[in-house]
């Protein structure tokens, strides 16, 4: 049989709120789209309805911006409160044009805006414009707990994957990378695998997470679409724990910082 990789995106999920059961709605989810998790199987879910189960919303009323937050307002021409909770979530701010703020988050890898999100996002009072979202505090803890869900409920070892959308230098266009692994590998080091002429791979490493995030980005979809979690089944490599620190390229190999 050729080698194939299915992506299912599950049915019958509901919006997700502060608090919600988020590993109880996915499983409702693949009992709807008619799933049962099988070994080796990896579920794909999307930053945002981690971050809103976890309770990451931030109304930007009760923000009191810094100097320092003002100043990059004015050149980034952002509302300074949100510019604050971009400072808050991050160690470092890299580079700031008009509509753009690039920052080493806290987390370790580099992103706009520190992926604070206003797309999507309501919350319980006030005015929609008004309320953020932040990432997941810990995503790779975030996967871990899924993971352990969902491996109760099916009994099968699986991989749980915490996906957010990033853009990329050198390229247009933004793409699903993840940001909160469990159970699955992050990169593969192939190097020293014979190619189909016995050449020995020097230094070939996959980033297999962020292929399969991409993958799963591709079906969620990035506006109303409603299908935040995506079933993947026939990853060719086998499933073994990883971080979201294995893909993140040490600074001291940056070659493109100043």
């Amino acid at each position: 049989m050729p080698a194939r990789l299915v992506l299912t995106a599950l049915e019958g999920l509901p919006l997700v709120r502060p608090g919600d059961d988020l590993a109880g709605a996915i499983l409702t989810g693949l009992q709807a789209s008619g799933l049962r998790l099988e070994a080796g199987d990896v579920i794909a879910v999307a930053q945002k309805v981690v971050s809103k189960a976890e309770g990451r919303l931030v109304n930007l009323t009760s923000i009191t911006p810094t100097p320092r937050a003002r100043e990059l307002a004015a050149q980034s021409h952002k509302d300074p409160r949100l510019v604050q909770a971009i400072l808050s979530e991050s160690r470092q701010v890299l580079r700031v044009r008009p509509g753009l703020i690039i920052v080493r988050h806290r987390l370790g890898f580099v992103c706009a805006n520190a992926g604070i999100d206003h797309s999507n996002v309501r919350g319980d009072w006030g005015e929609a414009d008004d309320w953020v979202l932040l990432l997941p505090e810990d995503p790779d803890a975030s996967a871990r707990r899924l993971r352990q869900r969902l491996e109760e409920a099916h009994g099968q070892p699986m991989g749980v994957l915490v996906i957010d959308s990033h853009g990329r230098a050198w390229r247009v266009g933004t793409v699903g990378v993840a940001i909160g692994i469990a159970g699955v590998p992050a990169v593969l080091d192939l190097r020293g695998r014979p190619d189909l002429f016995g050449y020995r791979l020097q230094t070939t490493d996959v980033g297999l997470a962020d292929e399969l995030a991409g993958a799963a980005s591709a079906l969620m979809g990035q506006a109303g679409e409603g299908t935040p979690v995506i079933h993947l089944r026939g990853v060719p490599y086998g499933l073994r724990d990883g971080s979201v620190s294995d893909l993140i390229r040490p600074e001291s190999q940056d070659l493109f910082k100043d």
